[in-house]
């Protein structure tokens, strides 16, 4: 089996790549660090030497290094069998206030590369009759927070996508799965004092994508909500 990650380099692209790593799965994944991949790749390698692990430094802001990396895929991988749109950008803000880069920005590296590699990947998934797309989207999507307004917008934009795939692609035996993540562990809370029992852990994440795998052949998750269990931060 062959998995696309996206973002693969820490907090929850890391903790999905490691577990679907020890299931078997061969990875291609990407991130704007070179020395990171390699690091990682040389990580997997050690602790699961079965499988095939490939790395392309990417900024997905760049919607022409979003292309490159889709044909450094297929030039790696005969087929697509997962597809996980997870990398992903914050910025905190308010929409009338933010600089007017913010929203483009957002919009490129947390819709538009979901939208591209969906494009690169579900037409062979969908002439196969099978394959599983898995979009991280946030419970931003579900519930606006305003003081991260673009982000907001751009996470239910995916979630958009999302159901609009799941649609598109029922009558082709492909699944199309939404994760919303709250307040999550990552490299983002660095220097945090809030104790770590208060937030989703990357590992719980990761689960919840491994979870929707291996659902039967007859089953597709639509939709995962995993929030602190007091809440979101």
């Amino acid at each position: 089996m062959n998995a696309v990650i996206t973002g693969a380099t820490k907090g929850m692209g890391r903790a999905i790549a490691n577990k679907l790593a020890k299931e078997g799965f061969n990875l291609v994944i990407c991130s704007r660090s070179q020395q990171e991949i390699s690091s990682f790749i040389n990580d997997l390698s050690q602790e699961t030497p079965d499988i095939n692990v490939y790395g392309l430094q990417t900024d997905c802001s760049d919607a022409d290094q979003v292309r490159k990396f889709a044909v450094f895929v297929q030039q790696h991988f005969q087929c697509v069998d997962v597809l996980i749109n997870n990398v992903g950008v914050f910025y905190p803000g308010s929409i009338l206030e933010e600089a007017e880069n913010i929203l483009p920005l957002q919009l490129q590296v947390n819709l538009n590369t979901a939208y591209m590699l969906c494009r690169s990947f579900a037409p062979a998934m969908k002439e196969r009759r099978s394959g599983h797309i898995i979009n991280i989207c946030s419970v931003a999507a579900l519930q606006p927070v305003v003081a991260a307004g673009s982000y907001s917008v751009t996470k239910a934009a995916l979630l958009s996508l999302t159901k609009v795939l799941r649609e598109e692609l029922m009558p082709y035996k492909v699944k199309v799965t939404a994760i919303h993540p709250g307040s999550t562990l990552t490299s983002s809370w660095d220097g945090t004092t809030i104790p770590a029992e208060r937030f989703v852990a990357a590992d719980d994440v990761a689960d919840a994508v491994l979870a929707s795998i291996n659902m039967s052949a007859g089953a597709n998750v639509d939709e995962i909500v995993i929030k602190p269990l007091a809440g979101n931060i």
